[in-house]
C-alpha cells in the first residue's frame, strides 16, 4: 500500500470512529474520492476546526490533506473547505441513500458533491449550486467525471429546480428559506446552519412530515455566511430563536412567515 493509500485509509477510519458513522456508502465514498482532486495544487493552508490561524503544509504531498483539517479556499475571506468530520456527520444524520436526489446550496469546490455522488449512485442525482462564479467554474471542472452531478452557477435562495429528497446548505443563514421547505419531497430532509453575524450558530435538520415539518438541532457550527444572509440585529435574534427553540425539543410547524415558524 502506498503512503497516500495508507493515509486515506487512516483518514476514513478516523472519521468513522470519531463520528460513529453508520452509513457504509458514506465510508466507501470517503475512501474513493481523492480530496486533492478538489483543490488547487499545494502546499496548502490548513487548520483544525478549533484553530483561528492557518499553517502551511510542509510540501505539496497530498498525504497532508488526509487529516481532519480545513483547507483554505480563500484565506483572505476565511473561506475554507468543510471540516471532513463535521460534514460526514451531517451526511450520516441525513440518511442519504442510493437513488436520492440531493441539492447542495454552496458546493464550493465540489469535494462533498463527489462524496454525495458516490452515495446516491448512478440512479441518483446531485445538483450542486454555487453563487460564486469562479468557484462554480472550478467545481464544474473538478466534477467532470461525476456524471450524476450537475453544477449550477446561481442563487440557491431563488431557484433549486425539481423537488429533492435531501437539501444540504453549506453556509450560514438567519432562518430556513421557504423555498427549501417547499422543495422537499415527502419525508425529505433539509440540513441548514442558522448563524449570527459572528458566524456562530447551530445546524438544524428539518424533516417534512405530512403537511408540516419537524426541526431538530443537530450540532453547533461556525461557518461562512450565505449569500443574502441578513446583517441586522433582528436577523441575529431570528437565528437565535430557532437555535433555542429546536434545542429544547423537536419543533413542529407548517410554514415560514417573516423568518419564523407558522401554523398557517
Amino acid at each position: 500500500m502506498s503512503d497516500l493509500s495508507a493515509a486515506r485509509a487512516r483518514f476514513v477510519e478516523l472519521i468513522a470512529k470519531r463520528e460513529r458513522i453508520a452509513s457504509s456508502r458514506l465510508l466507501a465514498a470517503l475512501a474513493a474520492v481523492p480530496r486533492e482532486n478538489f483543490l488547487a495544487k499545494g502546499p496548502w493552508r490548513i487548520k483544525s476546526g478549533a484553530a483561528r490561524n492557518y499553517r502551511l503544509t510542509p510540501s505539496a504531498d497530498p498525504v497532508h490533506l488526509y487529516d481532519n483539517v480545513l483547507v483554505a479556499i480563500d484565506a483572505r475571506r476565511k473561506l475554507d473547505t468543510g471540516l471532513p468530520s463535521l460534514w460526514a456527520h451531517f451526511i450520516d444524520v441525513l440518511d442519504i441513500r442510493a437513488k436520492d436526489r440531493v441539492i447542495q446550496i454552496g458546493c464550493g469546490l465540489g469535494y462533498f458533491s463527489a462524496i454525495l455522488s458516490e452515495i446516491v449512485g448512478t440512479k441518483g442525482r446531485v445538483c450542486a449550486i454555487e453563487c460564486d462564479a469562479r468557484l462554480a467554474a472550478r467545481a464544474a471542472n473538478y466534477l467532470r467525471a461525476y456524471h450524476n452531478v450537475e453544477v449550477v452557477y446561481g442563487d440557491g435562495c431563488r431557484d433549486i429546480g425539481e423537488p429533492a429528497d435531501v437539501i444540504i446548505v453549506h453556509a450560514g443563514f438567519a432562518h430556513p428559506h421557504p423555498l427549501w421547505l417547499a422543495s422537499l419531497r415527502p419525508r425529505g430532509r433539509l440540513l441548514v446552519p442558522l448563524t449570527q453575524r459572528d458566524r456562530e450558530g447551530a445546524a438544524l435538520m428539518i424533516t417534512r412530515r405530512g403537511k408540516g415539518f419537524v426541526a431538530e438541532a443537530v450540532q453547533q457550527i461556525r461557518i461562512f455566511p450565505g449569500h443574502g444572509r441578513g446583517v441586522t440585529a433582528l436577523d441575529d435574534r431570528v437565528a437565535d430563536w430557532w437555535q433555542r427553540a429546536s434545542a429544547l425539543a423537536p419543533l413542529r410547524f407548517r410554514g415560514i412567515e417573516q423568518g419564523l415558524p407558522s401554523d398557517g
